[in-house]
């Protein structure tokens, strides 16, 4: 089903399907295609109103009765690592990093592999081959690199692929789009490891936000990202400080969510994405 206003860029909203998240609830997306010369500000634009990436595909949670999925950042100048994070850090101290181009590697992929049959080995992407997984790497019409972490042998020798993290430049910060880890380095918390790290990146960068994807208040699978200090959520139309996770309370939709049509109308686009400046 197609929602439009007049406007260049197109919005849809999937049909209703289980919530990979929450036991009992149905998930609905809104999202709208991301490709052409101004993908990059579509991209800016949309990451600051809740929105996320996958490949070539922009989307919101719209779910009909629940308001759960939230838009999680960092503001990294107030951030402060706590002693748990700073243990985190030192345990990491050999890793190294290496950005590049985003390319599919033969090494990546096997260690997407191990890391999804032991921790997500019913999800969506457990049957992904190598060309899928190419695909998820490659196929981006914006800013992005490929983030590898690799255990330091000596001052200027890599070793095994440990960790690896597709990530968007956005102007206002980083996104991380889906990142993976070694599943037998559990003992390193690797996943917090990257997201401490591209605090570092952001802020040697100067950019205000590092976006971690969408928190779920409930969900033993996404409520981590709410041990981070400075965190926002996008709720209700607008960022908010996440001051007492613990306590945050998702509003019900108990009226049932906006229509569409009004969704898509609240939704702040930039003069050249409007129609007449393509």
């Amino acid at each position: 089903m197609r929602h439009s206003l007049p406007l260049a860029t197109q919005f849809y909203v999937t049909a209703s399907q289980p919530c990979p998240y929450l036991e009992g609830k149905l998930e609905r997306k809104l999202f709208a295609g991301l490709q052409g010369e101004h993908a990059n500000t579509l991209n800016d634009a949309l990451s600051k109103q809740g929105f996320r990436r996958s490949q070539n595909v922009l989307y919101r949670p719209s779910c009909t009765d629940c308001n759960a999925c939230m838009s999680a950042r960092i503001r990294v100048a107030d951030f402060k690592p706590t002693k748990s994070q700073k243990r985190i850090l030192r345990k990491n101290s050999h890793i190294m990093r290496d950005a590049s181009a985003p390319w599919a590697t033969e090494h990546q992929y096997k260690l997407f592999k191990r890391y999804l049959e032991t921790r997500h080995s019913d999800g969506g992407m457990a049957d992904m081959d190598m060309f899928e997984f190419s695909a998820m790497v490659e196929e981006t019409p914006v800013r992005s690199r490929i983030v590898e972490y690799t255990m330091r042998h000596s001052i200027n020798e890599r070793g095994k692929l440990k960790a690896v993290c597709l990530t968007d430049l956005l102007e206002d910060g980083l996104s991380l789009v889906y990142s993976f880890f070694d599943p037998d380095m559990h003992k390193n918390s690797l996943g917090t490891y990257m997201i401490l790290d591209h605090i570092e990146i952001a802020k040697e960068a100067d950019l205000p936000y590092v976006y971690l994807g969408y928190w779920v208040p409930g969900s033993p699978k996404m409520g981590y990202k709410s041990g981070f200090d400075a965190l926002e959520v996008f709720t209700n139309g607008d960022w908010m400080a996440l001051e007492n996770p613990e306590d945050f309370k998702p509003q019900e939709n108990t009226d049932g969510a906006d229509p569409i049509s009004e969704q898509v109308a609240a939704i702040s686009l930039p003069d050249v994405l409007r129609t007449g400046n393509l």
